[in-house]
């Protein structure tokens, strides 16, 4: 029997319209988006239209989308492209919160060493950053806000436009990683009142190792790396082509998102907490159940035994104990040890996430095995 996959928050399949889409531009399309013929012409027009879906997804225009290998390297660029007409003297002030994705963090450790002010914001006990704890956290010379749209572990929904009104008050540019919420919940960059955003197209069916970046226009990103004009000069060397084509039609499935998928993946996500709460009842802690949450996110703690070897006893199923992108050691969640989760707690932890493609048959055996797993190391 296949197993259940349920670690969509980490990578999800190729949707099957997205790779008929790119597989043209590995065979027969193949010039170099630069070249002045036929070939070139033909692959650099197949790119702008995948940027008009990409734009189109966000509310953007073309000229506001970058693309990217990633998510990681669109949150590097938003980060420390803005900030880089501070250098040499350093002088900024930057503001991320305690709930972010490595993709962050890292990033900003890195300005904090090159001499800039750096401040986390803290979350709540359900893992929201408020607008007003953001709010206390800027100063004078605040140059950018990064806060995630939505968190990789627990799901959670931050209030991203909040946060951006009181920034533009203060002309405080606002940048939000948004990998996992496209697809999901709306990310309509104009709504949203952001400056910058980020995507990853492994997260919203594209294949890994290709992303964006929204720049509204008129703000100044300067590049971080270096070489010829690509991307408006922000991201040199010569475009992943075939990527980049299924990061449009990726985009452009995910455009005809409805709430119909939204609402059927909220009752996945429910149906299979009330199986798991009709056996443990309330010693099933579900992180972050007190706010707006992913509808595809279900993060829970089992009681008495530690989630990764629950997982690890039920090879059935494919599914992780928190953000996947890690370097193999066991290391604590950030987002929990920001929610202040016992430690207790915070070690029985499982993070399951759905998909398009996820049943209910495949729910109802998740939580039988997840159930009968428990019991063989608790009992």
């Amino acid at each position: 029997m296949q197993p259940i996959y349920l670690d969509y928050n980490a990578t999800t399949p190729i949707a099957p319209s997205v790779l008929e889409a790119m597989q043209p531009f590995l065979t027969k399309y193949y010039g170099n988006p630069s070249s002045d013929h036929s070939s070139g012409r033909a692959t650099f027009h197949a790119i702008e239209d995948a940027r008009e879906k990409v734009a189109g997804m966000l509310g953007a225009t073309l000229d506001e989308i970058v693309f990217t290998s990633g998510g990681t390297e669109s949150n590097n660029l938003a980060m420390l492209g803005t900030l880089r007409e501070c250098l040499p003297e350093s002088k900024g002030h930057l503001v991320i919160s305690a709930i972010e994705h490595p993709a962050i963090s890292a990033p900003a450790r890195f300005l904090r060493q090159q001499g800039f002010q750096v401040t986390v914001c803290p979350c709540d006990s359900n893992g929201v950053v408020s607008a007003a704890a953001v709010q206390s956290c800027l100063r004078e010379d605040t140059k950018l806000v990064s806060i995630m749209h939505a968190n990789n572990e627990i799901g959670t929904v931050q209030p991203i436009r909040a946060i951006a009104e009181e920034c533009r008050s203060r002309n405080i540019l606002v940048h939000t990683d948004a990998a996992q919420s496209v697809g999901k919940i709306p990310t309509n960059v104009v709504e949203l009142g952001v400056d910058l955003m980020s995507l990853a197209g492994h997260k919203f069916y594209a294949p890994k190792g290709v992303g964006a970046l929204y720049i509204r226009r008129g703000v100044d990103v300067r590049p971080i790396q270096f070489g010829a004009g690509h991307e408006s000069g922000l991201r040199p060397g010569t475009e992943n082509v075939p990527y980049i084509i299924a990061l449009g039609a990726a985009a452009q499935l995910a455009s005809r998102g409805s709430n119909e998928v939204h609402n059927r993946l909220t009752r996945l996500r429910d149906k299979l907490m009330n199986l798991l709460r009709s056996r443990f009842g309330d010693d099933l802690v579900v992180h972050g159940e007190g706010a707006d949450r992913l509808p595809n996110t279900l993060s829970a703690s089992f009681p008495d035994i530690i989630g990764r070897d629950l997982l690890q006893s039920i090879p059935e199923i494919c599914a992780s104990v928190g953000s996947a992108c890690h370097d193999g050691e066991s290391v604590g969640s950030a987002t929990l040890d920001a929610m202040q989760v016992s430690s207790a707690v915070a070690r029985g932890t499982v993070r399951l996430s759905f998909g398009w493609p996820t049943s209910t048959e495949e729910i109802e055996r998740a939580a039988e095995l997840l159930i009968g797993g428990w019991e063989k190391l608790a009992l």
